[in-house]
C-alpha cells in the first residue's frame, strides 16, 4: 500500500482498507429485520391460500375435506403449528417495530428489534410445551 511521507496511511485508504470484501450487504439488525419480516409474511400468505383453498372444499366434496382435516391432526402437522404461530407472533411484534419507527424515532430501532426477539422468546416458551402436550397427548 502506498504511504504518505510520515509513513501512515492516508484517510482514504484507511476508509477502503475497511470495506468488506465481494458484494454481499453485510447488515445488522435493520437486515435481518427486514429479512425475517419478508420470510413470515410470505409463509403466513401461503398457509391462508392453502386454508382457504382446503376449507372451500366443504362445499365440493365433504369426504375429501375430512380426509384433509384428518391429515391435519398429525404430529408434523402440530410442528408445523408451532413453526405458524412462530411467523405470526414474530410477524404481528415486527410489524408493531416497524409502526414505532415510522411515526415514533428510528434512533432505537436497534433496541427495539431485541425487544422484538425478547418478547417472541417469551411468547414461543408460553406456547410451545402446551401446545406440543396437545398435540402428542391424542
Amino acid at each position: 500500500m502506498p504511504q504518505s511521507p510520515a509513513g501512515t496511511l492516508t484517510s482514504q485508504q484507511k476508509t477502503s482498507s475497511r470495506r468488506p470484501a465481494g458484494t454481499l450487504y453485510r447488515g445488522r439488525e435493520g437486515m435481518w429485520s427486514w429479512v425475517l419480516h419478508r420470510i413470515t409474511g410470505v409463509a403466513i400468505f401461503f398457509f391462508l391460500l392453502v386454508h382457504i383453498l382446503d376449507t372451500a372444499l366443504v362445499r365440493v366434496s365433504p369426504e375429501a375435506y375430512n380426509a384433509v382435516i384428518a391429515q391435519y391432526q398429525t404430529p408434523l402437522m402440530g410442528l408445523g403449528e408451532v413453526a405458524l404461530v412462530g411467523a405470526i407472533v414474530f410477524h404481528a411484534f415486527n410489524g408493531l417495530r416497524i409502526i414505532l419507527i415510522d411515526f415514533w424515532n428510528a434512533k432505537y430501532q436497534k433496541v427495539m428489534f431485541y425487544v422484538v426477539l425478547g418478547l417472541w422468546v417469551v411468547t414461543m416458551l408460553a406456547f410451545v410445551p402446551r401446545h406440543l402436550i396437545n398435540v402428542f397427548s391424542h
